[in-house]
């Protein structure tokens, strides 16, 4: 659910209307046609409640001649941040707020405000102030000009600097531009970046093929475009944050490969299936080992050690599933202990199925006992996937 704070866009007024009865001639439409803005600054945040003023105050500087908007979008933060773009609002008029309740993520933010806006350009910045704000007429002069399809804020060509980046957080940003090359098909320095701007036309084209997944909308836009994109770096160096707190954790690294899974399969198969058969290969894989220990070092019976090598790989496939594959619908609390049983309930009838399946290829029909075992492996897998996705983690 969205609320979203109305906006002012090009409309007509029709001030003068014939009364029904009234007997006078009806009389000329008056046509009032306002400009759209030419730039919406969309700025994703969360917890950001002491870097809303500043950066409006910023934004006001540095775009001084420019017809320009600022849409805050919002994940309902705890902090207070949706009163603060109100205050900010009533001091500006070209503030706007995008109240996001039950959705997260930065990218989704970024596409969600960029449609609640009727710009004729759009561009993203973070909300912490670390990125150079001052880059942003520079940008739109590029993109006047006609010179790109998108102004990416770069800190890895000549000017750029990641400033005072720990080499963790460095090597971690190297990595994920390295994932990001089987998807992208133009040469690009910093496809991380979360600093850029493109006109609307261009948004337009790549928006109903956009994945919207995780942090990094850069990356979804330039692979989702249906023509390679000329693109123009301009240098940046990253600021310190000042205020509030980094959202960079481990799911945000994990959202980011599912994003170069799904720009790569996606059009095939969902990428939520594929990281939930990923998970079962795991499973295998532990089962078997488990079924092994179970027998050559305690010396159980085969049933006995099959039977806790099944628990044993339940127990991971969901424990691994619930972190990653559902982790926007993570089950805590009582939630996961009835969602562990429905698991678990699940996979015995998935399970059943595999063997009838592969026993009825393997006797009835012929196959070669590998046909029949991938068969009954297959099935099992897409009723797992489907029943678990609808009962076990349900919205």
């Amino acid at each position: 659910m969205a609320i979203c704070k109305p906006l002012l866009p090009a409309y007509d007024a029709v001030p003068n209307r014939d009364r029904a009865g009234s007997g006078q001639p009806k009389l000329p439409v008056t046509q009032i046609t306002y400009a759209l803005p030419e730039l919406c600054v969309v700025i994703p945040v969360l917890n950001e409640r002491d870097n809303i003023a500043p950066m409006v105050a910023r934004l006001e500087a540095v775009l001084a001649g420019v017809d320009w908007e600022v849409m805050f979008v919002d994940d309902d933060s705890s902090d207070g941040t949706p009163n603060a773009v109100r205050d900010a609002a009533m001091h500006n008029r070209r503030v706007r707020l995008l109240h996001r309740i039950g959705r997260r993520g930065l990218a989704s933010a970024f596409i969600e405000g960029a449609q609640a806006s009727l710009a004729t350009h759009v561009a993203a910045i973070d909300g912490d102030l670390q990125h150079d704000e001052a880059l942003l007429p520079q940008m739109l002069a590029v993109l006047r000009e006609g010179g790109a399809d998108i102004v990416v804020g770069s800190r890895h060509v000549a000017g750029g600097g990641m400033g005072e980046f720990d080499r963790k957080r460095v090597g971690m940003s190297n990595f994920a531009t390295l994932l990001a090359r089987p998807v992208l098909r133009v040469p690009i320095t910093d496809p991380m970046s979360g600093f850029f701007m493109l006109p609307r036309d261009v948004f337009d084209r790549a928006v109903r093929r956009l994945s919207a997944m995780g942090f990094k909308t850069l990356v979804d836009i330039i692979a989702s475009l249906p023509e390679p994109p000329r693109i123009r770096e301009l240098p940046y160096e990253f600021r310190t944050r000042q205020h509030g707190e980094s959202k960079l954790d481990a799911g945000v690294l994990r959202d980011y490969v599912l994003l170069i899974v799904d720009k790569l399969v996606g059009h095939i198969v969902p990428v939520r299936f594929v990281l939930f058969a990923g998970v079962g290969a795991v499973g295998i894989a532990a089962h078997l080992v488990v079924l092994r220990v179970g027998l050559a070092t305690f010396g159980l019976d085969f049933a006995v050690a099959q039977t806790v090598a099944t628990a044993f790989a339940i127990l991971g496939n969901f424990l691994l599933n619930n972190t990653f594959t559902f982790r926007d619908r993570k089950l805590k609390g009582r939630r996961f202990v009835v969602g562990l049983i429905t698991f678990a309930a699940i996979s015995a009838v998935g399970a059943v199925g595999n063997i009838n399946v592969a026993a009825l290829l393997f006797g009835a029909a012929h196959s070669s006992w590998y046909v029949a075992g991938i068969a009954g492996a297959a099935m099992s897998l897409v009723w797992n996937y489907a029943v678990s996705s609808v009962i076990t983690w349900r919205r």
